[in-house]
């Protein structure tokens, strides 16, 4: 999936809720030239459009900074909201262009159904995500468990999950995803 975005470098002295008022999301990139961050700003509807395809940590996104003469692939690191408004408040961009590897999240995609559910048992999901390191440009969407074969009794661990080349799961691997139980 390819996830664009837009934004501006945000005026000196500029108030966060003056922006905001403006219709204005304050954000902030940092990693894209050493220790230094710029602030900078989106417009609302860029950052509700963003966030319909971007998730933390997971989506490679290309953002580009006319102002600067920047762009490159970030990652959504935070997203600030307002507490009961559902209101952005700021977003925070990681700049992935000089990285060899990322930390990321990446959902567990359950495949098939599992032959101890089909004998009565019930499957019971312990982990829905695992933290991964791989390159930038290997970040998985989704990283699939085939549990067609799971019998009762049975559990499936992190060790077990089938990983494409080039990453490495960084959680405990004597976690357990899931497990199959009788009723």
């Amino acid at each position: 999936m390819n996830v664009t975005a837009e934004c501006q470098k945000r005026p000196e002295g500029s108030k966060p809720r003056a922006l905001r008022r403006s219709g204005l999301i304050p954000t902030v990139l940092y990693g894209h030239n050493g220790a230094e961050s710029v602030s900078l700003t989106m417009t609302a509807k860029a950052a509700e459009d963003l966030l319909k395809t971007a998730s933390v940590n997971n989506t490679l996104i290309e953002l580009s900074i006319p102002d600067l003469s920047w762009n490159g692939p970030v990652l959504l690191r935070e997203i600030q909201s307002h507490p009961w408004k559902n209101s952005l408040y700021h977003l925070s961009f990681f700049s992935v262009a000089s990285q060899n590897k990322v930390e990321v999240v990446v959902p567990l995609k359950l495949v098939g159904e599992a032959v101890g559910v089909k004998q009565g048992g019930v499957l019971q999901q312990r982990l829905t995500t695992v933290k991964v390191q791989c390159p930038p440009d290997k970040i998985p969407e989704t990283i699939d468990i085939d549990i067609s074969n799971l019998e009762q009794g049975k559990m499936f661990y992190i060790y077990e999950l089938v990983l494409p080349e080039g990453i490495q799961v960084m959680d405990d691997p004597k976690l357990s995803v899931l497990a199959i139980t009788s009723k």
